[in-house]
């Protein structure tokens, strides 16, 4: 008892009430974010936003996260972004602040695209408060007036003049309450949404009596209520339009595909319509009670009479467009992994083992003497139907991957001049090539090297269109595999039978287009190189045969022996001990040859060209003859990047230096040898003075007898010691180009070529390839945007030729972006396919009227571009009667209602012009005093919309806090 008794030994608990509780935390962080978003302010005085600049006005938004407690808030800050704003000059005590302003502003009622709290209120600037994500909504009651007495405290702390808002409910509801402060105003936003519209409020009568009773004002009569309508009509039945594709063609090889096109082009358009919906918006603006009667008994709301028309379009949603779907496709093969073998089976790729997989067996094969191919194989149908043919000797199987009429079409499609005669086929390739050059010099053209793709006229580019549609149409992949293994052995056949590859350049390959281009043509290099060689040769043999009656018998055939050292040519071009016929100039050769004689010894000169500008060698009297030469080797991107990374990894040492000098030199040395043999006892300064002239340094001098002469010398370079050149000089042998080593070796880089394309997987291919499409594409776009001139659709293949200039020329592109870029592509057909829809369905009405398809245009192009069209002259205009036009045609189909000539006319006006209205809004607003007749008359409206499933009242009511 004593020990309970003592005082120290109770204990007192103290409660802290200076303590900030997390409602007040809450409360204090929100004005922290309004202080910070300088929102605490005076507006008063700033005018009131311009007509149209909700829609053409830009809309900012800045936003924060606040906790209260453990649940997470996000505050936005929405704003109209105004530029010079002007003051309206009235003073503080005149003016209300901006919210005030733009309840009763009429400039931007119903904006076509806005935030729902602008187009419910037409409000410029306020701030939400909504749930973050993956939180619940506030449902309770208790919960949202605790949000909204903390706005109403943060508001009065800071002294903010925005409207602040808080979302309730659950989030697709839109349920927003708000409230706004002013100095002795207060003004609270209300909104009522219910699933069904009430009967009572089903009409403008019953929507003014709410709103009056809302208002609760006392004074007699009351002011008067400015009233705005829009009705929206949908038009969604186009029976009466035509097809968006041409009908399929059941006769051609695509067996009645739709929008089937031809070899060599890209398929365009929509497959199916592309507007889902037109939407008319028929406004009565600026009404005042009384004026217009709408009740549960009869309206003066007919979308005819209405002083203004709008109009907006809803297209389809994931609308398929026939050159989107072509080029997605085609882009899907660059994800595939599969080999050729994979595809079309090991049994194939065993039987092709032997021809293409070994490229030593097959550089044995080519360079074994053989007999000449007898005139009989080069005939016009072997050519024509060589494809045929391989598959018929290589495949067990009933059916290929392509089908054999199709595969036929497609070579002679890639390869026209397999169906001329052989005389014919060189002036086709020749005069293909001229016409290439001739485009190279157009803009439109150009258009390859921004996409390092290949000329629009060129065997590559064909053969990208030809796997893009044998992709989409005629089996995917595999088909794909096929024909491009048949490609392969069509080029095959025509190195073998010296045939140069149709729609190619002549010359080296061009770097600036993709790398299966400069494949090809490095190919063609070697055709030519190998067609030039053995017309050499024949021309050489025909000019011995010649010389045989004159020489007689046995010594020309001992010499001839001897020339040739026992062995055929073909034998001679691909030793290790080969030599090289230079063919640039025949007849001086000839000459040459015939001056020096065939022994080689160093006294004769051999391959000489012409004189060089009449110079004499140094240590004799002798002209300086130009030198036949060999021409440099052609080499591709690949090979140059390979040959780079060699000569780095030789290092910056003293030997590393030497050797990359020498790998480098090989055409230097050549060039040495021919200038050896062309001009016998040259000089190594001769050979500057010819090949480097800035390496020859001249002065003039004095000499003995006192006579100015010219005397030179080489340059300081030159001289260093260990010089490339000195050192290769010394090691020239005497040798004309005809008999040097080839620099170019065509047979074995034309087998390389081959067996590079041979193995290409199909992915790969597709990469390759993947420019030329996009190429195609945007060509094709371009086309078809300059029938329908949308300038849009013109900005945007600007932008994105300028976009793919640096996606493709990219080293490893990203597939993402290419996606995005196919994406883009996709969406400017998708808009040339809505123009053209538009056009059918709004061309019905011909009139005799200059001015109507330039109207008509305008008015298109607007509704592409623009969230919504206002019709000039509403129904009473050309483009408001073929709107009238459309909307009673679709009223007769959905009623089936007869549309004959002879149709009564009791029995037409029974048919309704417009279906009901899809959705109603009415914009209520006045100035009243509240809430006494002594206040100060401050702004109420109320927004209405009616929907069938939907009914919505958006409420602002304002009320003095001065004289209440």
């Amino acid at each position: 008892m004593a020990a309970d008794n003592d005082p120290e030994s109770e204990v007192f608990e103290i409660t802290d009430f200076t303590t900030a509780s997390e409602w007040e935390r809450f409360v204090s962080r929100v004005e922290e974010v309004l202080n910070e978003w300088k929102l605490t302010e005076s507006y008063v005085g700033k005018s009131s936003p311009g007509k149209g600049a909700f829609v053409s006005g830009s809309w900012g938004e800045q936003s924060h996260n606040v906790h209260f407690a453990d649940f997470k808030f996000h505050i936005t800050h929405h704003f109209l972004k105004e530029e010079g704003q002007q003051e309206d000059g009235r003073s503080e005590e005149e003016t209300l602040q901006p919210a005030m302003h733009d309840l009763l502003c009429m400039s931007n009622d119903f904006p076509p695209r806005a935030h729902c709290l602008v187009r419910w209120f037409g409000l410029r600037e306020f701030v939400v408060i909504s749930p973050g994500a993956n939180c619940e909504a506030i449902i309770s009651e208790s919960k949202c007036n605790l949000l909204l007495s903390s706005v109403s405290m943060s508001l009065t702390n800071s002294g903010c003049q925005v409207p602040m808002f808080v979302q309730i409910q659950q989030k697709w509801r839109r349920i927003y309450a708000g409230e706004c402060q002013g100095p002795g105003v207060r003004t609270d936003f209300e909104i009522v949404h219910l699933r069904k519209v009430p009967s009572q409020y089903n009409h403008l009568s019953g929507l003014l009596d709410i709103f009056k009773s809302k208002i609760g004002c006392n004074l007699l009569p009351l002011p008067p209520v400015d009233i705005s309508i829009r009705y929206t009509y949908i038009l969604q039945d186009w029976q009466q339009s035509s097809w968006p594709q041409q009908p399929p063609d059941f006769d051609t090889l695509l067996g009645g595909e739709v929008g089937g096109v031809e070899f060599g082009n890209l398929p365009f358009g929509a497959c199916e319509e592309p507007i889902s919906e037109l939407h008319l918006a028929a406004t009565w603006p600026h009404l005042v009670e009384g004026i217009v009667v709408d009740n549960d008994v009869y309206s003066d709301l007919d979308p005819l009479e209405a002083p203004h028309w709008s109009v907006r379009v809803r297209t389809a949603d994931n609308l398929q467009c026939l050159l989107g779907d072509f080029i997605t496709e085609f882009f899907k093969l660059c994800c595939r992994k599969e080999s050729a073998e994979e595809v079309l089976g090991r049994s194939h790729a065993e039987e092709e083992g032997p021809e293409n997989s070994d490229i030593s067996s097959a550089l044995s094969k080519l360079t074994e003497p053989a007999a000449p191919v007898p005139l009989s194989k080069l005939s016009v149908s072997s050519m024509v139907h060589s494809a045929r043919k391989h598959i018929r000797r290589r495949r067990h199987i009933d059916e290929s991957p392509l089908n054999t009429d199709v595969l036929n079409s497609i070579l002679l499609f890639l390869f026209p001049d397999a169906a001329v005669e052989k005389t014919d086929r060189e002036k086709t390739t020749s005069s293909n090539s001229s016409r290439k050059t001739d485009q190279e010099r157009s803009s439109q053209d150009n258009l390859f090297l921004h996409l390092k793709s290949a000329p629009s006229d060129s065997l590559t580019y064909r053969l990208a269109l030809c796997l893009c549609m044998v992709n989409y149409s005629y089996g995917g992949l595999p088909a794909v595999t096929h024909l491009w293994q048949e490609f392969v052995l069509e080029l095959r056949y025509r190195w073998e039978n010296n045939y140069l590859i149709y729609g190619l350049a002549a010359g080296p390959p061009d770097l600036r287009c993709c790398l299966l281009h400069q494949k090809l043509q490095m190919l063609n290099c070697c055709i030519e190189r190998k067609r030039s060689r053995d017309e050499a040769r024949k021309a050489q043999e025909g000019s011995r045969e010649r010389e045989r009656p004159a020489s007689g018998g046995r010594a020309s055939a001992s010499s001839t022996r001897e020339g040739s050292g026992g062995k055929s040519w073909d034998s001679w071009s691909d030793s290790e001990d080969e030599f090289f016929e230079c063919l640039s100039d025949q007849g001086d050769m000839e000459a040459s040859q015939n001056e020096g004689g065939r022994d080689g010894s160093k006294g004769k000169a051999e391959g000489r060209l012409h004189p060089y500008n009449n110079m004499t060698l140094l240590a004799s009297a002798e002209p300086l003859y130009v030198p036949v030469t060999q021409e440099p080797a052609p080499m591709t991107e690949d090979q140059l990047e390979e040959q780079s990374e060699v000569l780095a990894k030789l290092g910056t040492s003293a030997e590393g230096t030497h050797l990359r000098a020498r790998m480098q030199s090989a055409c230097l040395l050549s060039d040495m040898e021919s200038f050896k043999a062309a001009n016998p006892g040259c000089l190594l300064e001769d050979f500057v003075r010819w090949y480097s002239p800035r390496d020859y340094v001249e002065e003039e001098v004095v000499d003995e007898t006192g006579q100015t002469v010219l005397r030179g010398e080489l340059s300081a370079r030159m001289k260093i010691p260990g010089n490339m050149w000195v050192e290769a000089w010394d090691s020239a042998r005497v040798t004309p180009a005809r008999r040097q080593k080839r620099l170019f070796d065509d047979t074995k880089e034309a087998e390389k070529v081959l067996h590079y394309l041979a193995m290409l997987k199909p992915a790969d291919l597709a990469h390759h390839l993947l420019p030329c499409i996009l190429h195609a594409a945007i060509l094709k776009l371009k086309q078809e945007e300059s029938l329908e001139n949308i300038p849009s659709v013109e900005k945007s293949l600007q932008q994105a030729t300028s976009q793919a200039n640096k996606l493709l020329h990219a080293a490893n592109r990203d597939h993402k972006k290419v996606e995005d870029f196919i994406n883009q592509l996709v969406a400017m057909e998708t808009a040339i396919a809505e123009a053209r829809s538009l056009q059918a369905k709004f061309a019905v009405d011909e009139e005799e009227d200059n001015e109507g398809p330039a109207e008509l245009k305008r008015f298109i192009t607007s509704l592409l571009e623009e969230p919504e069209v206002e019709v000039m002259g509403a129904g009473q205009a050309r483009i408001g009667r073929t709107i009238h036009r459309l909307f009673i045609n679709a009223q007769r189909a959905a009623l089936l209602a007869p549309a004959d000539d002879d149709l009564e006319a009791e029995e037409s006006r029974k048919v309704p012009d417009f279906p009901p209205p899809a959705g109603r809004e009415v914009l209520l607003r006045t100035c009243v005093p509240r809430p006494a007749p002594y206040s100060k008359a401050l702004p109420q409206r109320l927004f209405c919309v009616l929907m069938k499933d939907e009914f919505r009242l958006a409420g602002a009511f304002s009320a003095d806090t001065s004289f209440f």
